[in-house]
């Protein structure tokens, strides 16, 4: 594994480097992750693949200095820079193939979508994305909203009722009320959530658009889910597979969220492998 650093107008890129075969699979962390979150793949991997994945804005060492905002643009510029870098096929920038663990599904989405035509495969993972939140779009894609975001993360306390509220009245169920309290419990916490979350907000993957691409440039598509989990459920994924079973497959395993996990390494590199002898 190496680590390297890509300068972007005023903000440094970190990202890790590994495996050492021939394929190229660019990486997308979730949530409070990091590219660290896939090293474990290099030791499944055998030969196959070369793994780069990306810290995103506001993530592990990545130091963005644009404001909160990361388009679909910047996404690309730098991905295509990177893999002008380091792709092991001498004078070709692609194909590349995608992997994305939820908020990383829909950064991988939104990158396909600039350019469906250059990608060979996407293997997403929870993927988020698939489905529009009302409070997150309510949070970051009105003014009025992004204020009470940002007024809510400073003082707390009343969304710390109210989320307690509906968890006792069964409308929250245990996960997401765990999950929740995990990242804004404390000052620290609550800065980076409102700051990623606005950063991103305009990677927001055009659905139709996309299944347009995987239609016309037959772009095999996985869909892997966690049998237990409760943020991101695979009827979701299974509502996006309908126009594309051509080309997208849905596979659901035995864990909760955190598909991206040693433990299902097998899965995920069978998913990366598949059709393919």
């Amino acid at each position: 594994m190496t680590e390297h650093h890509l300068s972007y107008r005023e903000s440094v890129l970190a990202y890790k480097v590994f495996g050492n075969g021939p394929e190229l699979v660019f990486c997308f962390h979730g949530y409070g992750e990091s590219a660290a979150a896939f090293l474990f793949l290099e030791k499944y991997s055998g030969n196959r693949f070369l793994f780069v994945a990306l810290d995103l804005p506001f993530h592990g060492e990545t130091k963005w200095n644009e404001g909160l905002t990361f388009t679909k643009e910047d996404l690309k510029k730098i991905v295509c820079e990177i893999i002008g870098r380091h792709n092991p096929i001498p004078d070709s920038q692609f194909p590349v193939s995608l992997l994305g663990f939820s908020l990383g599904g829909r950064i991988a989405l939104g990158l396909y979508q600039s350019m469906p035509e250059k990608i060979k495969k996407m293997v997403l993972l929870a993927p988020d994305g698939l489905k529009v939140n009302f409070w997150y779009w309510l949070a970051t894609q009105t003014w009025l909203g992004n204020k009470l975001f940002s007024a809510t993360m400073k003082h707390p306390a009343w969304f710390f009722a109210m989320l307690k509220l509906f968890h006792k009245m069964k409308m929250v169920n245990a996960s997401i009320f765990k999950f929740v309290r995990h990242y804004i419990g404390d000052r620290e916490a609550r800065s980076l959530l409102y700051k990623r979350w606005t950063a991103l907000r305009r990677i927001r993957p055009l659905l139709p658009a996309i299944k347009r691409g995987i239609n016309n440039s037959k772009t095999p598509t996985i869909l892997l889910y966690g049998k237990h989990d409760r943020i991101i459920l695979s009827s979701v994924g299974e509502k996006f597979s309908r126009s594309i079973e051509k080309h997208c497959s849905l596979r659901i395993i035995a864990s909760g969220h955190q598909v991206l996990h040693e433990k299902h390494a097998a899965d995920i590199v069978n998913a990366l492998t598949h059709g393919e002898t």
